[in-house]
């Protein structure tokens, strides 16, 4: 019984944060405004080479082409 008594007095004590708790929150919400604002940039890649796909249908070429041959 005197070894349980050992380990729930050692138990505790906690091991304490690098810095205070509230400092995880702001590091929290700074990662989610830098992740944001990355996406943001993102957002319009799509329609910057538009031009690529408003050529028409690629012309066909071997096989199924209907030549006949």
């Amino acid at each position: 019984m005197h070894l349980l008594y050992v380990l729930a007095a050692e138990s505790e004590f906690a091991r304490e944060l690098p810095f205070p708790a509230w400092v995880f929150g702001v590091i929290a919400l700074v990662l989610f405004f830098v992740f944001g604002f990355v996406t943001f940039t993102y957002r319009d890649v799509a329609n910057r080479h538009r031009a690529k796909f408003d050529r028409g249908p690629a012309p066909e070429q071997g096989h199924g082409s209907g030549t006949g041959h």
